[in-house]
């Protein structure tokens, strides 16, 4: 292994770094943004939201300028994405704002993927990368939820929030799910590829 490689491994399994901690904040938010969505306090759920939003941004931004990307902030990033996600969606069909089916659509996503780890630990890969098409979806929802929130208040506003709300939500639903449908490709195609490995060997 070449000084090179090793230097490139080293960062890539870094854990303190300004992204990472970035990140760490905003799963930290998450328990707090809960119980203000929860409980009813939709304008210090939204700020809440909205600084998530723009710190998912900023360490990306810094992941990138400053060459501090690494493993686990590969995976804190997504997870964060999808908590921010699941948690408002409980909390939006808790208050009645969004139908279950909704979450159960969503929900039903994450467990299809998640029964894709064991298959692919089995054949030596982690999680694999981020399809474009999941970042949209996410990007949809994330915007999706907060005007569906948004729509609870009366007159043109709450009007104008449920309609661009909603068309967010259905291609968020769509994107996500045609995300999943590429990831299962993928793995369907590492255990072909390792399955003729193993039958020619």
């Amino acid at each position: 292994m070449t000084t090179g490689d090793k230097t490139a491994r080293t960062a890539e399994e870094r854990v303190w770094t300004v992204p990472n901690a970035i990140s760490l904040l905003r799963l930290a938010l998450i328990p707090v943004f809960a119980w203000l969505i929860v409980s009813g306090h939709d304008a210090a759920a939204l700020i809440v939201l909205a600084v998530a939003g723009a710190s998912d941004w900023v360490d990306g931004f810094v992941a990138r300028r400053f060459n501090q990307a690494s493993r686990l902030g590969r995976m804190l990033d997504p997870a964060a994405d999808r908590l921010y996600i699941f948690v408002t969606l409980i909390g939006l069909a808790y208050r009645e704002l969004v139908p279950w089916w909704l979450v159960i659509v969503i929900v039903a996503r994450e467990l299809v993927l998640a029964g894709t780890i064991p298959v692919l630990l089995r054949h030596g890969y982690g999680t694999l990368p981020v399809h474009m098409a999941g970042k949209a979806g996410t990007f949809c929802l994330m915007y999706a939820f907060p005007l569906l929130l948004v729509a609870s208040v009366p007159g043109v506003v709450g009007e104008v929030a449920w309609m661009v709300g909603w068309a967010s939500a259905l291609w968020g639903v769509g994107l996500y799910w045609f995300a999943c449908l590429l990831y299962l490709e993928q793995v369907a195609r590492i255990v072909g590829r390792d399955r003729r490995a193993a039958s020619a060997a």
